[in-house]
């Protein structure tokens, strides 16, 4: 399963086709400059119990470190990841 990201400066997303199908989604909107919001994850039934929401939330996190960003976990999943590795992730943060 290959975990693939759309950006349009504003928003974005962390996301997963099946048959040319989204069907799980990790989506941010950006706060400032170097801040990101994270909104919302969202998993069909039929990927449930695959690991996918931490997939993509993996994907998220690699993409904060590269271009040096900080998370704000609005979505009670990532919050729920965060607090549970507070000290691995404390660098991406906000």
């Amino acid at each position: 399963m290959e975990v693939k990201h759309s950006d349009n400066g504003k928003a974005g997303q962390f996301f997963i086709e099946v048959d040319g199908k989204i069907e799980a989604r990790m989506t941010y909107v950006y706060s400032d400059k170097k801040r990101m919001v994270i909104e919302h994850t969202i998993v069909n039934d039929s990927l449930r119990g695959q690991g996918v929401a931490r997939k993509l939330f993996d994907a998220m996190v690699d993409y904060l470190r590269d271009n040096h960003f900080r998370a704000i976990p609005q979505c009670p999943y990532a919050k729920s990841v965060f607090d549970k590795n507070e000290k691995e992730l404390a660098d991406v943060r906000a």
